[in-house]
């Protein structure tokens, strides 16, 4: 349905001595939402996930490669039959309060999608309103509220809505949750996860939190300073890891229950390179606990040859099953 064909996002360096100075954000990602899947993206900040995200709606122009939407070319629309495209791929931001109009009312801004994109009349726009707010839990009233009348779920409620008023077939959620007290996390995946179901709809869902690309994912990606490491369906991918960052990852997650044993798994340690120099070979090398000299000199590629599905790291290529063997007598590992 959704298909990204090695994205390449560049950023010029302001005020740099260098005139070819950029910052990878985006390094040759390549992946596939299928229809009816949520395809999961997890990764550190500044690993390029909201970049990828922007790309995909067109928000933002890649450097180089493709965004192929039912085999339709988005990165070569413009005008008209771009809006046209843009009505089946929707984003909800991570920040409900910054990407609402302060100024105008819920049922203004909802309005202002059905006549952007021509749906309806008056009479059927003010009906349609009604509708999404019910879809997403909020009584009419809300349609007379400014965003600053209400809460922070409220708002991102609100965002929801505004991203379904077209009726899209995939929606791009980009850190949906994350500024959202803890107390109305779980109403809001919960609130995803049913409209998912009964509309049929496709995500992308992108966020820092393993256990929560593990509560709403089909399959799941894995990004690290602007490419994908891993990639694969849910389980394998988080529950039996072939790449040392994700192993990194779900130890940081913690275990409520003390009589479960912890993964086993290397603690990464350091911070993520500077994205306007990256590392050579493999850009996780220097906090990689199993690197060798290949890593340095080689870049690894995405693949599944000799691994049960696509990872990008040359010691799991070369030792498939035996990663969590070898982590554990990795220094740093948790036992």
């Amino acid at each position: 349905m959704l298909e990204a064909v090695d994205l390449v996002k560049h950023y010029p360096v302001r005020g740099s001595r260098d005139p070819g100075a950029v910052v990878h954000a985006l390094d040759g990602v390549s992946l596939t939402l299928r229809p009816g899947r949520t395809l999961g993206i997890v990764g550190e900040s500044g690993c390029g996930k909201s970049t990828l995200a922007k790309v995909l709606v067109r928000l933002e122009d890649p450097t180089s490669g493709q965004v192929l939407l039912d085999g339709t070319e988005l990165t070569a629309l413009r005008g008209a039959a771009l809006r046209e495209q843009r009505r089946r791929v929707q984003m909800v931001f991570q920040d409900p309060n910054a990407s609402l109009n302060p100024r105008r009312t819920v049922g203004q801004t909802l309005t202002e999608v059905l006549e952007v994109h021509r749906i309806g009349t008056s009479r059927n726009r003010r009906q349609r309103v009604r509708e999404l707010l019910d879809m997403v839990g909020l009584s009419d009233v809300f349609a007379e509220r400014y965003p600053h009348q209400m809460s922070g779920g409220q708002r991102q409620r609100v965002g929801i809505a505004r991203a379904l008023a077209v009726e899209p077939s995939i929606v791009l959620l980009d850190e949906p949750v994350s500024a959202l007290d803890v107390s109305v996390r779980a109403e809001v995946m919960n609130l995803l996860v049913r409209l998912r179901d009964e509309l049929d709809l496709s995500y992308v869902f992108i966020s820092h939190d393993v256990a929560m690309v593990r509560q709403i994912s089909d399959d799941v990606g894995v990004m690290y300073l602007g490419k994908v490491v891993e990639i694969g369906p849910w389980k394998p991918v988080l529950d039996e890891p072939l790449h040392p960052y994700t192993h990194g990852l779900r130890g940081a997650v913690p275990v409520p229950d003390p009589s479960v044993a912890q993964p086993i798994s290397a603690t990464v340690v350091g911070e993520v390179p500077n994205p306007a120099d990256p590392p050579s070979g493999c850009t996780f090398h220097p906090r990689c606990p199993l690197r060798e000299d290949v890593c340095v000199a080689q870049v690894p590629p995405l693949t599944d040859a000799g691994t049960p599905h696509p990872v990008a790291c040359h010691v799991a290529q070369r030792e498939g099953g035996r990663m969590p063997l070898l982590l554990s007598r990795a220094p740093g590992a948790v036992r």
